[in-house]
């Protein structure tokens, strides 16, 4: 019965994945100013140019896995973006006692995220995908 839900549970998981990144970086588009300040209060060197690349990685690697197109490196920038963006805003290791939890609870998340990103590198989009067509 799995076999058959390979196809559909990969193009809904791709999806699910877009539900996170695409509205994130909609809204350093469209808010950039705001978002270029919220990336300097993370510490974040050249917060202009960190704001944009974090935007062009989380429209064009949504789009990507829309699409299934290009998905395994999609995936991976993702992933290798969400680890790091993680270790500046949910540094539970350094906020006050009220904020651990919420912190931890948010950091552990994406590094769940970061494992699922990493499974569809591996795996990649399946058959109902651009790739997939394109024979990848």
């Amino acid at each position: 019965m799995l076999d058959s839900l390979k196809n559909p549970l990969s193009l809904i998981g791709r999806l699910f994945f877009v539900l996170l990144f695409l509205p994130a970086g909609w809204g350093k588009l469209t808010g950039f100013a705001g978002s270029v300040a919220y990336t300097a209060s993370g510490g974040i060197p050249m917060p202009e140019v960190a704001t944009a690349v974090a935007l062009v990685i989380e429209i064009v690697g949504s789009l990507a896995l829309i699409f299934g197109f290009g998905t395994r490196w999609a995936a991976l920038a993702l992933a290798l973006f969400t680890f790091v963006a993680s270790f500046f805003f949910h540094n539970y290791w350094a906020v006050p006692d009220a904020q651990v939890m919420v912190t931890q609870l948010l950091f552990f998340k994406n590094m769940g995220v970061v494992g699922g990103l990493l499974t569809l590198a591996a795996w990649g989009a399946g058959a109902w995908s651009v790739d997939a067509r394109r024979g990848n």
